[in-house]
């Protein structure tokens, strides 16, 4: 697990990049505020149920969360069932929200 921060992750937006990024909220935090990651929450991660997105295991996955915590969970277990490149964006959506709006 690598750490992003906001700045680094919305210059890479602001550019077109086609990023993967891995939202692990709750869906209704999700509903609440995105900046358009797919949602796959910690809980699902934890059992393992990562389907979803077999198809990134070799490619870069910029996961978040709330404050980072819950993402930098994601990334760990992740690492650990063969994902080769996670990061985790420092501060979470509170960082993104204080930065950005």
């Amino acid at each position: 697990m690598q750490l992003i921060t906001v700045d680094e992750l919305k210059e890479r937006l602001d550019r077109g990049e086609k990023l993967h990024l891995l939202d692990v909220r709750q869906p209704s935090e999700n509903t609440e505020y995105n900046i358009g990651g797919t949602l796959l929450p910690l809980g699902q991660i934890q059992a393992m149920d990562v389907d979803v997105i077999d198809d990134w295991r070799d490619e870069e996955i910029i996961c978040y969360c709330r404050s980072g915590n819950r993402s930098g969970q994601a990334c760990i277990i992740l690492d650990m069932l063969g994902f080769k490149n996670t990061k985790n964006l420092t501060g979470g959506i509170l960082a993104w929200k204080e930065k950005f709006g």
